[in-house]
């Protein structure tokens, strides 16, 4: 897996350009990235290799949003009761 395959059009490498930038803008820009990583290349791989490539700056806001990419989200949890077994909307 190559960086043009992982960022063709560049979104990351730019960020990592942009002076100024904050974490707000690096988020969206991180999820436009993902919504164009190509089908079949994981996502977790696809970060390493962003990482290993920009992650030695470890000032910016993109690097701390990658290293976010990396975690596993939370498990959703349900409520317990009566009220968890009933629309938001009747609750």
């Amino acid at each position: 897996m190559t960086l043009d395959e992982i960022d063709a059009s560049g979104l990351i490498r730019e960020a990592y350009r942009i002076d100024g930038i904050g974490p707000a803008e690096c988020r969206t820009i991180f999820v436009d990235w993902a919504i164009k990583l190509p089908a079949g290349v994981a996502p977790t791989a696809a970060i390493r290799c962003l990482l290993a490539e920009y992650g030695g700056d470890t000032a910016h806001p993109m690097t701390a949003v990658l290293r976010e990419g990396l975690t596993a989200p939370p498990t959703p949890s349900r409520r317990g009761g009566r009220r968890g077994r009933r629309p938001e909307h009747l609750a």
